[in-house]
């Protein structure tokens, strides 16, 4: 029975990793589809407007949060189980959201009057601002927590795509910049509005008893300052470039993050499953499930993360040129540079998310991010002036650097022997002949126009994953093989 259990769960986790990484796939398809149209008819100092606006706007986003996007899934998958429970701690966090919420509004609507460079661009600042309204009246925390994965991502694609069409039917020239950030902005978050009027499918919004909302602000408060120091350094660089250089450099820099943020949310999408799980595990001292999950996952981000960072290093200007055009060319250096982040990024989700939150270890988490969001400034300061948007870059990856040891510093009796046991004489090798078997597509008497630039990624892409996965399916990686196997396995059902 409890082997059936165990199955049982494991399908499910699988079930939930698989609906997320298509939740996360899509988000990012979006802005990977529409990014080579739209960064033509903008320009680097279009896109880069729309860039500076959702950057400044993160933080107010983030003051209305509170840390209740992080907060609120580990607090109801602890009482999910209760609908009275559930419905009493939802309404409560819902409450302190809606208050921040208003006095971000405020506090934004001063900085649009008072500001010259943020009054300007006005209805831009405006448009985007509507984030904080759709994450408020979304309530994701609370659908992560009950594991919705599968309403989730059926509601988000089909606002993605709305939202894609309308990209193509309104953006037609240099100054609709404006209707840029709005589609951004209904295809991330204006799903909100459906989580809002299903939500009474699984929780009550009748008062049936006295709220409590000082229980929820000590710890509320350690995550609002997570977010802090982690908003600083993923939305500084783009904001500090902006008021800086100008807006054409933090199109540069959009151009050459745009690739890494679709990879880092493919390979922290498991972290986002693990959370509730992790939380329900430790919260029924189901000790040994939460130390097979955490392996799985760390074994899983080294495996999947560094190849795609070697081989997008590797092909740095096949990608800028496919996805943005020539006139992008500026990006290529940043994001050689900033592509580490993408194995760096993925451990520290699971180090810090998936096992020092769920531990309630949270101040640990808030320590190594006010590290990183010091260490990003300080390095901003001093290298954007001279090296522009390649000094962000920079600033960027020692952050991530810092937050990495930082956090494993304080796991290391826990979590030493898994990175100690990880298959580092499989992967290796595995990366050294893909890299050694794709490398020469880079010669090919090809130049680099979209459909040149198309021919080589997809080579290259093939040959090296192929091969990748191919040797450590003989090497007997066992995730891989899992994987694999599993694969190979419906693919011989759905044929039989």
């Amino acid at each position: 029975m409890d082997e059936q259990r165990d199955v049982k769960k494991e399908s499910s986790l699988k079930k939930n990793f698989i609906l997320n990484a298509i939740l996360t796939i899509s988000g990012f398809l979006f802005p990977l589809i529409s990014f080579p149209y739209v960064s033509r008819v903008l320009h680097p100092h279009g896109t880069g407007l729309v860039q500076t606006a959702t950057s400044f706007v993160a933080y107010f986003s983030m003051i209305a949060g509170l840390g209740i996007p992080t907060y609120g899934i580990r607090v109801c998958a602890k009482v999910r189980d209760d609908k009275e429970k559930l419905s009493k701690t939802a309404q409560e966090l819902f409450i302190i959201n809606a208050v921040m919420s208003v006095i971000s509004y405020a506090v934004l609507a001063g900085c649009i009057a008072f500001i010259p460079k943020i009054h300007r661009e006005k209805e831009l600042y405006i448009v985007t601002s509507l984030v904080i309204f759709f994450n408020l009246v979304g309530m994701e925390w609370l659908y992560k927590a009950l594991e919705k994965y599968r309403y989730i991502t059926i509601r988000s694609i089909i606002f993605k795509f709305i939202a894609l069409v309308s990209m193509f039917i309104l953006i037609h020239k240099e100054s609709d910049y404006v209707i840029y950030g709005g589609i951004t902005i209904f295809a991330a978050s204006a799903s909100g509005v459906l989580n809002f009027l299903n939500v009474k499918k699984y929780i009550s919004f009748k008062k049936t008893c006295k709220y409590e909302f000082r229980p929820h602000f000590k710890a509320v408060a350690v995550f609002f300052a997570m977010s802090c120091a982690t908003t600083i350094y993923t939305n500084l660089d783009a904001v500090m470039l902006g008021f800086m250089k100008g807006e054409t450099e933090v199109g540069y820099y959009n151009a050459s993050v745009k690739i890494k943020q679709i990879l880092v949310g493919i390979v922290t999408s498991l972290g986002a499953v693990l959370l509730p799980r992790a939380s329900y595990y430790v919260e029924h001292k189901m000790m040994d499930e939460f130390r097979r999950i955490s392996k799985k996952a760390i074994n899983f981000v080294v495996l999947f993360a560094t190849p795609l960072m070697i081989y997008f290093m590797t092909f740095a200007p096949e990608g800028i040129y496919f996805l943005s055009g020539a006139e992008y060319r500026n990006a290529i250096v940043p994001m050689i540079i900033i592509m580490p982040t993408l194995l760096l990024i993925g451990l520290t989700n699971i180090l810090g998310i998936e096992i020092l939150v769920p531990l309630g270890r949270e101040r640990v988490v808030l320590h190594s991010v006010i590290a990183g969001a010091v260490t990003d400034v300080i390095l901003n300061v001093l290298l954007i002036p001279e090296f522009k948007s390649s000094g962000a870059a920079i600033g960027t990856l020692a952050a991530e650097v810092v937050v990495l040891i930082y956090q494993y510093i304080a796991l290391r009796s826990e979590v030493r022997d898994i990175f100690k046991k990880l298959s580092y004489f499989k992967i290796l090798p595995a990366l050294f002949i893909a890299e050694l078997s794709s490398i020469f597509v880079i010669f090919l008497p090809l130049g680099y126009s979209e459909r040149d630039c198309f021919i080589k990624i997809v080579l290259s892409g093939v040959i090296f994953f192929g091969v990748y996965g191919l040797f450590l399916y003989i090497a007997k990686e066992q995730m891989v093989r899992e994987i694999l196997d599993s694969v190979l396995k419906k693919l011989k059902k759905k044929n039989g």
